[in-house]
């Protein structure tokens, strides 16, 4: 701890958001770090606690507390106070292999567990980690770090989300031949196209594949495997597999008239956006891109009273998505009731706070039609089309709480006469993933269990079928991109010892 007394000495400050008004004109980031003199004073104000909860990365009440990966977040938060940002980046990368994407998407899971944020506001450690690792590109520690003896043993990665290119990083780290397969035209999975360009900006996701792809890894897209390549040859061309291809089931909606034209799944409609900008875009000689979205490229949702159906991260980016192309009105719907705004007696620190959160679609939202997007406890219960097919009218219907009398769980049920009717032109699906495409899990023949993940022993990584491991959503269901990318470190290291008999790496 290098000021004792830091936490109570210096006030927290974060990355400065850009004004919702101005920042909805365009799809870039939208945060302006702080200079390295006040983020040295944030580092400072860790309290580099007996029990740093912080790191911990346990499930506390059925919630994640602390970070999944078990950053050694009171270490760098010290090492950046006393301006040793170097040795901050190697215990950064010591358990996150891609700080440039959790620093960015993360929901900052450690802030919500640490100690200063009991009585006060939590240290800014999510922008102390963006800070450490663009310092490391910047001054050039973060480059390639080709490996200089290779065991001769061949590993595919079926999938290039974080769980996949996290697994591939680890394994190519051991020595082994990595080969990654995508079936998208970019390399990111759910990095590329499930988050949109204003949280992550993809030429940072190409800054990272061009580094591992110095560092030996080999990447193949546009290869679906179970379509294009037989599941049979891979497992005669590689020694090993890993399944990392996601929790790729959208859940739908059942009500009459869903088959109207102008009803989309939310993942659907933020990859067509993302594909649109980056089609033509055009690279500055300081390393920035001009994005092009030309209409007529997209799912737009210009001058159209959205509707979106589902909360979370994904519907959030669908309101701020939707306000970025200039919706005329959005109505974001959620089937539970409002969280409070405070944590209450039930809801403890370090436990997760289940509190209200406002997200950045919504700021943008409330600020352009002065009012929260959100309506809660309601649902759709039909939808009108028009004379030509398309959407035009939902029937929303309020819901309560009820008690089943037969399973005695508490469900949410329709309040008799409470239908009405709003006016839609675009409707969006973001009800969440039911888990991993049949047509992979059947190629390879590995079992699911109930919901559809690949189904494993507790703890474990490798499947039914001899040579095959699977990581990720496509493991766990969905979740956040810092626990898929703990996946991928795990399941590497059980890929690892299968191989050599024993391991080295380093996962906590």
């Amino acid at each position: 701890m290098g000021k004792a007394t830091g936490f109570m000495d210096y006030d927290r400050q974060d990355k400065l958001a850009e004004d919702p008004k101005e920042r909805i004109k365009h799809f870039k980031e939208f945060h302006t770090p702080l200079s390295k003199e006040e983020q040295e004073l944030q580092g400072a104000r860790c309290m580099a606690c007996g029990v740093p909860f912080c790191q911990s990365g346990q499930m506390l009440m059925g919630m994640a507390s602390g970070c999944p990966l078990h950053n050694l977040v009171p270490e760098w938060n010290d090492l950046i106070f006393h301006e040793n940002w170097e040795e901050a980046y190697y215990r950064l990368k010591k358990t996150n292999n891609f700080p440039e994407f959790t620093s960015r998407v993360c929901p900052a899971l450690c802030e919500a567990a640490c100690t200063c944020g009991l009585n006060g506001e939590a240290v800014s450690s999510k922008a102390n980690e963006y800070s450490i690792i663009e310092n490391a590109y910047k001054k050039g520690y973060a480059t390639a770090k080709p490996v200089k003896v290779r065991t001769g043993k061949k590993v595919a990665i079926v999938g290039s989300g974080p769980s996949g290119l996290a697994a591939a990083d680890m394994l190519n780290r051991r020595g082994h031949s990595v080969t990654v397969f995508e079936r998208e035209d970019k390399i990111g999975g759910l990095l590329r196209y499930g988050i949109p360009n204003m949280k992550l900006e993809k030429q940072f996701i190409d800054r990272k594949i061009a580094i591992m792809e110095e560092e030996g890894i080999r990447f193949v897209i546009g290869c679906n495997i179970g379509k294009a390549k037989k599941a049979a040859t891979l497992l005669k061309e590689f020694d090993r597999v890993v399944l990392c291809c996601g929790a790729s089931n959208p859940r739908d909606i059942k009500v009459p008239g869903r088959e109207a034209e102008g009803i989309y799944f939310a993942v659907d409609f933020l990859k067509s956006t993302t594909k649109a900008l980056w089609k033509n875009a055009k690279q500055n000689a300081d390393g920035t891109y001009d994005l092009n979205l030309k209409d007529g490229t997209y799912i737009s949702a210009k001058g159209k009273n959205v509707m979106v159906i589902g909360g979370g991260d994904t519907g959030n980016d669908c309101v701020g998505t939707s306000m970025r192309h200039g919706a005329k009105s959005v109505l974001q719907l959620e089937m539970m009731p409002k969280a409070p705004d405070e944590r209450t007696e039930m809801n403890p620190w370090p436990e997760w706070p289940r509190v209200c959160k406002t997200d950045y679609g919504q700021q943008e939202a409330a600020a352009v039609f002065g009012h929260d997007p959100r309506v809660y406890q309601t649902t759709v219960k039909e939808f009108k089309k028009d004379k030509n097919g398309k959407v035009c009218k939902a029937v929303l219907v309020k819901l309560e709480s009820k008690k089943n009398e037969k399973t005695g769980r508490m469900m949410m049920t329709e309040v008799a006469g409470s239908e009405y009717t709003v006016d839609v032109d675009l409707v969006l699906i973001a009800a969440g993933f039911l888990g991993s495409q049949d047509y992979v899990t059947k190629a390879f023949g590995v079992e699911v269990n109930e919901r559809t993940n690949v189904k494993t022993a507790p703890g474990k990584y490798d499947t039914n079928v001899k040579n095959v491991f699977t990581a990720g959503d496509m493991h766990r269901g969905q979740s956040l991109v810092v626990w898929a990318i703990r996946e991928g470190r795990e399941a590497a290291r059980e890929v690892d010892i299968s191989l050599m008999g024993y391991t080295n790496m380093y996962v906590q």
